[in-house]
């Protein structure tokens, strides 16, 4: 089952398995709902995420991919909201130093934008590198996120 979105970021089009969220992709087709368990699930998580109320995805996922881009996505999630990491620390942080091009493969190829977070994802410099949905998006999400870390900061 699948389903589109509105988002601030531009419709995102969610696909579900019977064992969870597959695909959170960007796409310019119009907005259209269904009612699959996990994509209210995955929808409901989103606008709360937008919205400011969200900062960890909590959805079943069932990725496809190979165990090596499994890792790195796994890696992904451990990003805190807000923060960011380059390439070079993932692939140390899974235990592949050398394997710094293969981490971009992996984030270039996530394929549940978002709630797995590869636009948390930066250039060792701290230059913005690749996103599947373009810089545009990738600086408007991680614009977002220090935004509302801000704003949660100072209401401590």
């Amino acid at each position: 089952m699948e389903c589109i979105i509105e988002t601030p970021v531009g419709n995102l089009l969610l696909r579900e398995t019977g064992l969870g969220i597959s695909e959170i992709s960007f796409t310019d087709q119009p907005a259209c709902m269904n009612d699959g368990r996990f994509l209210k699930m995955a929808a409901d998580q989103l606008e709360e995420y937008f919205s400011g109320k969200r900062t960890v995805f909590e959805l079943p996922l069932d990725l496809r991919g190979t165990a090596f881009q499994k890792q790195v996505w796994e890696a992904l999630c451990r990003i805190p909201f807000g923060e960011t990491r380059s390439y070079q620390e993932i692939a140390c942080g899974i235990g592949r130093p050398k394997a710094v091009r293969a981490v971009g493969m992996a984030c270039h190829v996530n394929p549940v934008v978002i709630a797995v977070p590869c636009h948390r994802v930066i250039g060792k410099n701290g230059s913005l590198t690749g996103f599947g949905g373009g810089l545009d998006r990738k600086s408007f999400l991680l614009n977002f996120e220090r935004m509302n870390m801000d704003l949660r900061n100072s209401d401590s």
